[in-house]
């Protein structure tokens, strides 16, 4: 039936992430004793103080249809957000809030792509950012960066990227999948090949900014002749364990914001308005709320990244933020495991399904075909039977 469909959707892939977990639980409702280490989800409950906003904005009936743009009191508290924690210097009327931070990227991409308009995406690059700009038009250029040089684009690397029809990088800091954080120098060194080509705008992703080892975090849009130029994505899912709450927020220069604002008018309008009135109380909170979250976090990453560089043929780096290693496997590419031929990192995730009952994400899907995605979201001690298991099957 897919003739009666239309192009658009017959040429997007599924979401790679989404559908591992999807075939993680049909195994589990089978009996398979899965564990899942393939979405992007803390196993967190969302903190007590927030969940009492979420009951007194029920009990202040806050129940009708809200601004499209989002409350005028959680963007100004956004604002607030972005100043302390960002240095940046917002105005109400450059905050958007949608429906989780993919509606905003989806925005974005709608507002600023005209077909054949390219955006650079440094890979590996979260799953969605590549079939969002293909979808409103736009081609992705994909720019390789390796377990070597910690999955970061080089200056060189952008500058030889840059064409005339080059709109907008894409990129995410902490990186998903690869957890790697930009420091402030790196940033400036990709800002000053971008201060010679002033008509490309910035996507900063920085969804996972709380979930940082490395003792410090920079917003590009902060750096000198950046701000006017980036599009700054936020969003509560990932530090506050709010996935499920679906708030996502963009800082913009205002034509974008109002622009964003244009397109969420006709196709979703305000976001749940109960979760707005959390997410007040969420942005307002001292960062330092979050400290035993990102410390177990922090340790769990010490665990997986031990226990895999005991696995021979497994290259592994340590990353610097968010809840995830992305290790190179390529060593097996060309090897049989138990009986079975293993090509790529797509038929290694799918063998580590298969043989170990774990599930992973091929790297294919952010744009590094030699590397899969552990998310560390978990209790040590599922990560250490995860990691036995792997361990086994990956036994030569």
């Amino acid at each position: 039936m897919n003739h009666i469909l239309s192009d658009r959707i017959n040429n997007l892939a599924t979401s790679q992430t989404l559908a591992m977990a999807a075939l993680a639980r049909e195994l589990k409702s089978q009996g398979k004793d899965i564990i899942s280490l393939s979405l992007g989800e803390p196993d967190f409950n969302t903190p007590d103080f927030i969940k009492e906003a979420v009951k007194k904005a029920v009990d202040e009936n806050y129940s009708t249809y809200s601004p499209v743009e989002g409350y005028l009191e959680l963007r100004e508290a956004i604002c607030r957000k972005f100043k302390r924690d960002n240095n940046l210097e917002y105005k109400p009327t450059q905050i958007v809030v949608s429906t989780g931070a993919k509606q905003s990227l989806y925005n974005i991409a709608q507002v600023m792509l005209n077909d054949g308009d390219e955006v650079i995406l440094p890979a590996p690059y979260w799953v969605s950012y590549f079939e969002i700009v293909k979808l409103s038009g736009g081609v992705p250029v994909e720019v390789p960066t390796s377990v070597d040089t910690d999955f970061k684009i080089t200056p060189a690397q952008l500058e030889a990227a840059i064409t005339p029809k080059t709109k907008m990088m894409w990129f995410s800091s902490p990186c998903n999948p690869s957890g790697s954080v930009y420091s402030r120098e790196e940033l400036t060194a990709l800002a000053k090949v971008l201060e010679k080509h002033p008509n490309i705008y910035v996507v900063a992703d920085e969804i996972y900014e709380h979930i940082n080892f490395s003792g410090t975090f920079c917003s590009i849009g902060s750096i000198p002749g950046m701000f006017e130029r980036t599009i700054t994505v936020n969003g509560v899912a990932k530090a506050f364990a709010m996935t499920g709450y679906r708030i996502g927020y963009i800082g913009a220069p205002e034509f974008i914001a109002k622009a964003c604002t244009k397109i969420q008018g006709q196709v979703t309008s305000g976001a749940n308005s109960v979760a707005q009135r959390a997410t007040i109380t969420a942005v307002d909170a001292d960062p330092s709320v979050l400290n035993h979250m990102v410390k177990a976090f922090h340790e769990r990453r010490d665990l997986v990244v031990g226990l895999l560089k005991e696995i021979p043929g497994v290259k592994i780096n340590v990353p610097e933020g968010a809840f995830y290693v992305f290790p190179d496997v390529s060593s097996f590419f060309g090897k049989t495991l138990k009986g079975t031929e293993i090509k790529d990192a797509n038929d290694l995730s799918m063998y580590l399904l298969g043989e170990a009952n774990v599930a992973t994400v091929t790297g294919d899907a952010f744009g590094n075909p030699n590397c899969i995605r552990f998310s560390y979201a978990t209790s040590n001690d599922i990560l250490k039977e995860a990691l036995r298991r792997i361990k086994e099957a990956l036994a030569v």
